[in-house]
C-alpha cells in the first residue's frame, strides 16, 4: 500500500508539471533507530515494490504488459487443471486395461464409433489394446512436457520472456555489487522495462530510451557521480525524461562533503530542488508522513482511534527532530505550544543537528 501511494504521488507531480522533467525525493524509514541493517538493505523491499508500482503508473505499455501476464497466468492455470484431469483419466484407463476380465467391453474406433470386444477376434483385440497403450504413453509424455512449460509460466507470474522495446526505467545503486544483486533477484519481481546500473565507474549504459531514473540510497561519497549522471541524462533526454527520483538520499555528510560552503552548494544544486513526493518515518510513539500534495503530518499511537493512530499536527514543511518531539510533548500536555509557532525551533534544530555532525 505504501509503495502505491508513493508511486502515485510521483506520478501526480509529473502531471502537475505540465510535461516538464521533475526531480522528486522519496523517504522511507521504518527502522525506528534500529541499525541492524544498512539503509540500503532495509530499503530494498520497499524499493522493489515502489519501482514496480511506479512503472505501472508512469511508463507507457507496462499496464498492457501486466494485463497480458495476468491473462497468460489465468490461462496457464486453467490448462494445467485440464491436463492433470486428462492425466488422471489416462492412468485410470490403463489400470482398467491391466485387469483381466471376461472379454467383454468396448473400444472407440478411429471414426469414434463403439466396437464391442466380443464382435472381434482375439488377435484384433490384442492389437487394439497394444495400440491404445502406446497412444496413451505418447500422450502422457506430451502432457508432462506441456505441464512443465505451464509450471514455468506460472512460476514466472505469466511472463513469457519476450524482449521489451518500449521506454525504460533505470535504477542506480551506490555500487556495482548492489546492482548485480538486483539484476539477479529482481528479474521476476519488476517489469521488463527496468534496468540496473551503479553510480560509480564508467557509464556504458544506453540511456536513449530512459524516461525515469531512480537513485537508490545515494550517499555523500557518490554525490559527484550522482550529479554528473543526472545532469548528463537531463541534457541528453530533455523533456523525454519524465522524472528523476532520489530514494532515501544521504548526500550531505560532514566526513565527506563537510557542513560548510561545499555542503551548502551541493544542497543548492542537487537537494533543495527536490520535491518531497512521499515521506514516512516511524517513531517510537508514532509516525511522520507526507504524500504529495498533502501536508506533512505527525501521528501518535492511539488504541481508541480508527487505524490505531491520531494526527496531532499538520505542517507545510518537514519539521525538524526537536520540533517533532515538542509536538508530541505538547499533545500530551507536557509543555506549552510556542507563541511564535515552530519556526524558531526548526532553525535551532537544524543548527544543532549541523553542529553535532561537526
Amino acid at each position: 500500500m505504501f509503495t502505491s501511494i508513493a508511486a502515485n504521488a510521483c506520478h501526480q507531480i509529473h502531471l502537475a508539471s505540465g510535461g516538464t522533467t521533475v526531480r522528486c525525493r522519496v523517504d522511507f524509514d521504518t527502522s525506528v533507530g534500529d541499525e541492524t541493517y544498512t539503509l540500503l538493505k532495509s530499503s530494498t523491499e520497499f524499493t522493489q515494490k515502489f519501482v514496480s508500482a511506479l512503472c505501472l503508473a508512469c511508463v507507457d505499455g507496462v499496464m498492457e504488459w501486466r494485463m497480458g501476464c495476468s491473462t497468460r497466468l489465468a490461462n496457464a492455470r486453467a490448462e494445467l487443471i485440464e491436463l492433470r484431469r486428462e492425466m488422471e483419466e489416462i492412468g485410470s484407463t490403463n489400470d482398467d486395461d491391466d485387469v483381466e476380465g471376461d472379454g467383454y467391453g468396448d473400444f472407440l474406433d478411429e471414426d469414434g464409433s463403439v466396437v464391442v470386444i466380443d464382435e472381434v477376434g482375439a488377435d484384433d483385440m490384442c492389437d487394439m489394446k497394444s495400440t491404445g497403450v502406446v497412444n496413451a504413453e505418447a500422450r502422457r509424455k506430451v502432457i508432462v512436457e506441456m505441464e512443465t512449460e505451464l509450471l514455468k509460466l506460472i512460476a514466472n507470474d505469466g511472463r513469457d520472456g519476450a524482449p521489451w522495446n518500449g521506454p525504460r526505467v533505470r535504477v542506480y545503486f551506490p555500487d556495482e555489487g548492489s546492482a548485480a544483486l538486483a539484476r539477479r533477484d529482481w528479474s521476476t519481481s519488476v517489469p521488463p522495462c527496468v534496468e540496473f546500473a551503479s553510480c560509480g565507474g564508467v557509464q556504458v549504459s544506453n540511456t536513449s530510451s530512459d524516461v525515469i531514473v531512480l537513485f537508490c540510497c545515494p550517499r555523500a561519497s557518490e554525490a559527484e557521480y550522482v550529479e554528473k549522471i543526472l545532469y548528463d541524462i537531463e541534457s541528453s533526454r530533455g523533456d523525454g525524461l519524465l522524472m528523476s527520483i532520489m530514494l532515501n538520499p544521504l548526500l550531505v555528510d560532514m566526513g565527506v562533503t563537510g557542513f560548510g560552503m561545499a555542503g551548502r552548494r551541493l544542497r543548492e544544486r542537487l537537494i533543495d530542488g527536490l520535491v518531497p513526493a512521499y515521506y514516512l518515518r516511524t517513531l517510537p510513539w508514532g509516525a511522520l508522513t507526507r504524500a504529495w500534495p498533502r501536508l506533512f503530518t505527525v501521528w501518535k499511537e492511539d488504541e481508541d482511534a480508527e487505524g490505531g493512530y491520531t494526527m496531532i499536527q499538520a505542517m507545510d514543511r518537514l519539521p525538524s527532530n526537536p520540533e517533532v518531539e515538542d509536538i508530541y510533548d505538547i499533545s500530551n500536555g507536557d509543555m506549552s505550544a510556542p507563541k511564535d509557532g515552530f519556526g524558531f525551533l526548526n532553525s535551532l534544530g537544524d543548527f544543532v543537528n549541523g553542529m553535532m555532525r561537526l
